[in-house]
């Protein structure tokens, strides 16, 4: 079993931002604008950000050469306008190796109070990663997960992926956890634990949520979407001693299907991006060696991904599958002690693990849309908090500190 720190060889092109400007209004949040995309692109971990730079460094016509001689390879410029209530931001993305203006574009933006603003900025900065690599961002995208609170109570939070917005989901005055986002961002499941283990789902566009109740005796747990966003799969256990993996059709509410049952546990069903396989935590080859396992989305002999050998210690646990498919995420603690740390395996070569943390405990990961950041809760002397690895370079950044979590689940991109 190969198992330890290994990423690939990035480069982080060098990125300058121009301060921005401000016309017919557009002054009063050019400023803001211009930091919510410089963080946001700071923390794609794809450019070296150049910002924070002297307002003297604007002006109508571009220099590639000072740039140049900045670092830069690319150039960020862009200008708020007022529209009506809102604004319009026309932003340039110039290539300054081949002193060329590479891409320009406006955008809608809401006014500063509207809650969708920063969101909206957001969806630009995606934009940017877009235009120089031609692929997806993850700003415009929310985080998931269950938090403490002062009552005692745990509860269902989302924030944005840039650790703003905090915002709390569910109101059980109880034990909330486990939530998992539909694949359009619009809906959240999760479980709550009184008086039984219940699932239900929430409507992020407001009214209360509703319960899941196939009718079926046993407690419901770890929910997860189809790709289809019609289905759901979910854990029952306690049925005649018997527990397994069940789905259930949340459009129609009906049609329950049994995927597993046996005298083992099998938890935290994830479908891959096609909704062709699941991935699974179960404890069929034992109680102290939880592992991961995948089969096809209707049943049949699952297969073991996690490196387990005859004999050996090894715990496994919590996996979450990339959105291109070819990668599952996991925490894991090979040997009979110590701390668990977030893993990445390849479909198709079992055995072989990449870790992406080297201090404290961390467990529950979960892919951000783009494929390659990874959000997990992490706990350091300090204590615990929300953490966000890049699978390519082992960059850790914290998004939430001193806080109570556990289980985040990463949205979709949230286009407009």
């Amino acid at each position: 079993m190969a198992l330890g720190l290994a990423y690939d060889v990035v480069s982080a092109p060098g990125l300058a931002i121009q301060p921005f400007e401000g016309r017919f209004g557009g002054q009063a949040v050019a400023r803001s604008v211009e930091a919510i995309i410089g963080r946001d692109l700071r923390y794609s971990d794809r450019f070296t950000v150049v910002d924070s730079l002297p307002q003297s460094m604007g002006g109508e016509t571009v220099d590639y050469g000072l740039w140049d001689r900045l670092g830069a390879i690319y150039l960020v410029r862009g200008r708020v306008e007022g529209a009506g209530e809102g604004f319009v931001l026309v932003l340039e993305l110039h290539d300054v190796a081949y002193t060329r203006l590479a891409h320009e574009a406006r955008f809608d933006l809401p006014a500063a109070t509207d809650p969708d603003f920063r969101m909206a900025v957001h969806r630009v900065s995606d934009t940017v990663v877009e235009w120089a690599f031609g692929e997806p961002g993850m700003a415009a995208s929310r985080i998931a997960f269950s938090m403490m609170r002062d009552d005692g109570n745990r509860e269902i939070y989302v924030v944005d992926s840039d650790g703003e917005n905090l915002r709390r989901i569910s109101n059980h005055r109880d034990i909330a956890v486990s939530p998992a986002w539909s694949p359009d961002g619009s809906r959240l499941a999760y479980m709550t634990y009184a008086p039984l283990q219940r699932i239900f789902e929430a409507n992020l566009a407001g009214g209360e949520p509703r319960m899941i109740d196939p009718g079926r005796a046993g407690n419901y747990l770890t929910p997860s979407y189809h790709p289809d966003g019609q289905q759901l799969i979910f854990a029952v256990q306690g049925i005649n001693n018997r527990s397994g993996l069940f789905t259930w059709d949340v459009r129609r509410n009906c049609c329950m299907a049994s995927l597993t049952e046996g005298r083992f546990v099998d938890v935290s069903p994830v479908y891959s991006p096609d909704g062709g396989r699941v991935v699974f935590n179960s404890s069929r080859l034992g109680s102290a060696t939880p592992q991961i396992y995948v089969m096809d989305a209707d049943g049949g002999d699952p297969t073991i991904l996690s490196p387990y050998e005859y004999g050996a210690a090894g715990y496994y646990n919590a996996p979450d599958w990339s959105p291109y498919g070819d990668l599952v995420a996991f925490h894991g603690r090979v040997g009979r002690s110590g701390a668990y740390h977030i893993l990445v395996a390849r479909m198709g070569e079992r055995g072989r693990l990449t870790r992406l943390t080297s201090e404290g405990n961390n467990e529950d990961p979960a892919w951000a849309p783009d494929g390659r950041h990874i959000v997990f809760v992490g706990e350091r002397n300090w204590g615990k908090g929300l953490f966000v690895v890049d699978s390519a370079t082992g960059a850790i950044r914290p998004i939430l500190r001193g806080v109570d979590v556990g289980e985040p689940d990463w949205s979709p991109s949230l286009q407009r």
